[in-house]
């Protein structure tokens, strides 16, 4: 060690004249005592670490300065690490941004639910013991048609419990095109080897026929599955078995047919410029014994598996001691019925529900909400960047609707004095973090996955990232 450094060490100060003068500072004032001191100890050991690998001053030990570099320390390293983002993405269901937002009567069920005792698992009528799934379950089958429904924690909850139930032990067949992977590694192979069930796979990646099903069942076989792949596409020669044929040959062969929708839809979505895709009525009416998919994403909802199909089926996944495990909480019961209730009336739905209404929501709305936005920004940061207002391309996202677009309009930073890297940092790092997109060297900030409500801090964000007042 040279002496430059040894010096450097020594002139740290000591923990207690930290918290000395931190008890000055107003910012971090009631702050918990054992909190402080933790904070401290970290910044000390991180400055030891940058002196011992040479990133020291090129003068002196600036006391002042490294004081004041604790006190923002502690501040940032106070916060919660759960925090508000702004989506300027244009990805509607972004999964790393926490997907689906839920309608203000969501959240107000959500306070009456987490504030008061409930009748969660108490039937009323009867003052006895009751389920916690009959809250929905009859929304469900109303909303679907379906003769029974269940819901656990999420969508692959909902296939493992559902494989494990029909087909442990035995074979499930599934078309090789079919095998998909989602995000967070989550492989079909997978999760039906966990659930003890046998893959037996058909056809070939880009085409499968009946008689590919019809030749690999045996006695052993207890399911066919169909996966529907939401989240990619193979084009040109290709051909996959249509729910109702899948539907006849398991009738046939008197086993079970199951489809995971992966993100499913209560409604048709092509009104909005979207390609149709089957909505969960389709594929229950299509005759399919067991139909799963999420409770957020495309639905709106929050973070659940829903399964819906035939009483026979849905009564023994029910029974399924996993059934405990995966089970949802009061919390997502509260708010998934009451966002299912706005599906009884598809206008409130679209209108309420966030995911749908930043589907549907109009060009022409998005670009004014673009030109507001950029005029006002224009006034106050024009010396230092500028704005514009540019046509852009929205996502549905969440593994679902892939290829398909949404046209939309973004205001465009070009910073004059700075990387856009640095500027896409500085907002990331703002008290309000904001997400955009960088292309073609300009950051992006597409209108239509931002809030009206949004607007006034997005606005004082551009202006901490812009001045540097972080």
């Amino acid at each position: 060690m040279d002496n430059k450094t040894s010096l450097l060490l020594r002139q740290l100060p000591c923990v207690n004249d930290c918290l000395a003068h931190l008890s000055q500072v107003s910012v971090v004032q009631g702050l918990p005592p054992a909190r402080l001191k933790h904070c401290v100890r970290l910044f000390l050991e991180q400055t030891r670490r940058e002196i011992l690998c040479g990133h020291h001053p090129a003068g002196d030990f600036d006391r002042e300065q490294w004081m004041d570099d604790l006190g923002q320390f502690v501040l940032r390293y106070h916060r919660p690490r759960f925090t508000r983002v702004i989506n300027a993405t244009g990805v509607i269901v972004h999964t790393n941004l926490g997907r689906s937002l839920l309608p203000e009567a969501a959240l107000a069920s959500l306070i009456t639910a987490a504030s008061g005792f409930s009748n969660l698992e108490l039937d009323l009528a009867s003052g006895r013991r009751g389920s916690r799934y009959s809250h929905v379950e009859e929304l469900l089958c109303e909303l679907t048609g379906a003769e029974a429904a269940l819901v656990v924690n999420n969508n692959a909850a909902a296939v493992l419990i559902a494989l494990e139930t029909l087909g442990r032990g035995k074979d499930v067949i599934v078309s090789r095109g079919q095998l998909v992977e989602i995000g967070g590694s989550f492989r079909i192979p997978d999760i039906m080897a966990r659930s003890g069930a046998r893959l037996v796979e058909v056809g070939t990646t880009n085409r499968t026929h009946p008689r590919d099903y019809e030749a690999a069942i045996t006695e052993a076989t207890a399911m066919l599955l169909r996966v529907h792949c939401s989240n990619y596409r193979i084009i040109g020669f290709t051909g996959e078995v249509a729910a109702p044929d899948l539907v006849r040959l398991g009738r046939k062969h008197g086993v079970a047919v199951m489809e995971d929708l992966g993100s499913g839809c209560l409604l048709d979505l092509s009104r909005f410029g979207l390609m149709r895709e089957p909505t969960v009525q389709d594929v229950v009416a299509s005759g399919m014994d067991i139909v799963t998919f999420s409770g957020d994403k495309l639905l709106g909802g929050p973070q659940a598996g829903i399964i819906v199909g035939a009483k026979q089926y849905v009564d023994q996944i029910k029974h399924n001691p996993l059934n405990r495990a995966l089970r949802i909480d009061k919390l997502t019961l509260s708010s998934l019925e009451t966002v299912l209730r706005l599906y009884l009336d598809e206008s409130q739905a679209v209108r309420d529900i966030p995911t749908l209404a930043m589907i549907a929501m109009p060009e022409s709305h998005i670009h004014d909400r673009a030109h507001r936005l950029c005029e006002r920004c224009r006034l106050s940061h024009k010396e230092v960047c500028q704005f514009d207002i540019v046509g852009v391309h929205s996502q549905v996202g969440g593994g679902a609707l892939p290829e398909q677009n949404l046209a939309s309009w973004a205001v465009a930073l070009q910073p004059q004095a700075m990387k856009i890297s640095r500027l896409e940092k500085n907002l990331r790092s703002a008290t309000v973090p904001v997400m955009g997109r960088v292309e073609q060297d300009r950051l992006l900030l597409d209108m239509r996955t931002i809030a009206a409500q949004e607007e006034e801090a997005l606005f004082a964000s551009i202006g901490q990232a812009l001045n540097g007042s972080l």
